[in-house]
């Protein structure tokens, strides 16, 4: 399977490819008041408005420097009524996209309470790289449109 890597700060995570409909570069987010601290911005992504989540903010506590390195991931979902949710994943130096199997995915032998996303290690030349399941992300979010883990939207076809 395909695997996308990217830092937030000095720490390298990876996500699997089969959500990611685009990276896009980092673009001017209009505010949103009273927003979860985490939610960057919202932005217009080909006529649709997608919310933007700061990755480093939610996981490390710090916001994503802005780099020219900085990109938004854009990732696929459905929403529990069925129609299709698009949502951006603002991560520092979007660097590479590996082949890995899944066997490659080893536990790490902990459960984070409040991060469950944060799951399984993949290692890449003797590097520890953390594994964010995407179809876990959605549960950290109260206040985004209620998502169905595990189905991307490909999968409504």
């Amino acid at each position: 399977m395909l695997v996308l890597l990217f830092y937030l700060g000095e720490v390298m995570y990876a996500i699997k490819c089969d959500r990611v409909r685009e990276i896009a570069p980092i673009v001017k987010l209009e505010q949103v008041p009273h927003a979860p601290f985490y939610l960057a911005g919202l932005f217009n992504y080909r006529g649709t408005i997608v919310p933007v989540i700061d990755l480093r903010l939610l996981i490390q506590g710090h916001p994503c420097k802005i780099r020219l390195s900085t990109r938004i991931i854009l990732v696929d979902y459905l929403r529990d009524d069925g129609t299709p949710y698009t949502l951006g994943l603002m991560a520092e130096r979007v660097t590479d996209a590996i082949r890995k199997p899944d066997s490659a995915f080893l536990s790490a032998g902990l459960s984070m309470e409040g991060a469950s996303y944060l799951g399984s290690i993949v290692m890449e030349d003797r590097q520890m790289i953390q594994h964010i399941d995407l179809d876990l992300l959605p549960e950290s979010f109260g206040s985004l449109p209620m998502l169905k883990s595990g189905e991307n939207v490909s999968d409504a076809d």
